[in-house]
């Protein structure tokens, strides 16, 4: 699937940043309510197009690629473009660059600035966004910003891609990106956990510079003794009514012990644990482990793995809307656990590395990770 240009008869599509992205480095942009695309990388590509039908309810759709461009509007703000392949998305009908930008008040020269000011209220939230500590939005008066209690993190990685290309090359340059599931479009108040997986990070063809850095960050991390590392989390405060965020600087830091912990406050709504989630969730879990046992090649280094759920328990008053309101799936699953980030995974007969470094047997370093983590759940449903 290869995404036609405007002048075929779509309208271009304004990417946004995508607000629920909690990890990560690079930029997630929403194309439409249900898909999210990211910078194409040959080797996620070829994962995905060769992708075991077994691992594909644990991974999100591979919906084709699309061709985006830069573009400058009026007044000097810079936006990504995609000319469409899956049909547009409500009011991007003719060019969206001028209403669309605004409405969103994603700025690239005050990124930080507009997107305060999008929220009543002073927020509680880095304005420099290299967060080394909690990220917890919510206004002066510790009331939820209505509509706009969004995760920083995105954006964070939205104006560090739009530096990036900005610099390297001219508005005329086409990029292609990968067509992605929107894997928490049926949720209201999603609650997300990005685990990094495994006990290496570095891909086979990583420089030593880039092997020894990463070898270092497992080292110092839960990722060499559990297998397993805290990327990004964002869970909805019922109590309260904002998300409670933190980060991969948070994650790196934590011990064991904080791990464990970590998941016990992902798993809490500020009113109590919602234990009646772990199940589910240790099931779908033990069935990707099941799934990983028996992918012979197979090495996800550097991936990640989303525990989702809903945030809001009950349904909203009628004077009151999800900041995210949906138009369908009224009965979301209540957990699901999806595996993402490909670009440095390697298996035997990839396109995009013919000759990949043999690895035999299944990836031991992401199953040592999964047991550990099943572990630590079990020990919390069992009130440990």
């Amino acid at each position: 699937m290869v995404g036609q240009s405007p002048a075929e008869g779509r309208a271009a599509v304004l990417l946004q940043p995508f607000v629920h992205q909690v990890g990560g480095h690079t930029s997630m942009l929403t194309y439409d309510e249900h898909t999210v695309c990211k910078p194409l990388v040959s080797q996620e590509l070829s994962f995905y197009e060769s992708l075991p039908l077994a691992m594909r309810q644990f991974t999100p759709q591979y919906k084709g690629t699309v061709s985006v461009h830069l573009k400058k509007d009026s007044l000097g703000n810079l936006t990504l473009i995609a000319s469409p392949s899956l049909g547009q998305p409500d009011g991007a009908g003719g060019d969206p660059a001028a209403s669309l930008w605004h409405k969103c008040k994603w700025s690239h020269t005050q990124v930080t600035k507009t997107f305060k000011d999008s929220c009543p209220g002073k927020m509680l939230l880095r304005t420099d966004l290299q967060y080394h500590t909690d990220s917890l939005l919510e206004d002066a008066n510790g009331k939820q910003p209505e509509k706009r209690s969004y995760n920083p993190w995105g954006l964070h990685c939205h104006r560090q891609h739009l530096n990036r290309i900005s610099s390297k090359h001219n508005e005329n340059k086409l990029h292609q990106f990968l067509l992605l599931e929107n894997v928490v479009s049926k949720y209201s108040y999603p609650c997300i956990l990005d685990l990094k997986m495994g006990t290496r990070q570095h891909g086979d063809d990583a420089s030593e510079e880039k092997k020894a850095r990463h070898i270092k960050k497992c080292e110092q991390s839960t990722s060499a003794s559990l297998g397993v590392r805290v990327c990004g989390m964002q869970v909805y405060q019922a109590d309260s009514g904002h998300f409670l965020c933190k980060d991969k600087y948070y994650g790196r830091k934590l011990s064991p012990e904080g791990f464990q912990q970590t998941l016990r406050q992902f798993l809490s709504n500020g009113n109590q644990l919602r234990t009646d989630l772990l199940e589910p969730i240790i099931l779908r879990l033990k069935a990707l482990l099941a799934v990983i046992r028996k992918q012979s090649s197979y090495r996800f280094y550097s991936s990640s793995l989303l525990i989702i759920y809903e945030g809001q328990e009950h349904k909203e008053s009628a004077d009151r809307h999800p900041p995210f309101p949906k138009t369908h799936g009224t009965n979301p699953s209540r957990v699901d656990v999806r595996m993402i980030d490909f670009a440095h995974t390697t298996f035997k007969g990839s396109k995009s590395n013919p000759n990949p470094t043999p690895h035999d047997g299944p990836d031991h370093g992401y199953i040592f990770g999964l047991e550990n983590l099943i572990k630590i759940l079990q020990s919390l449903s069992e009130g440990k």
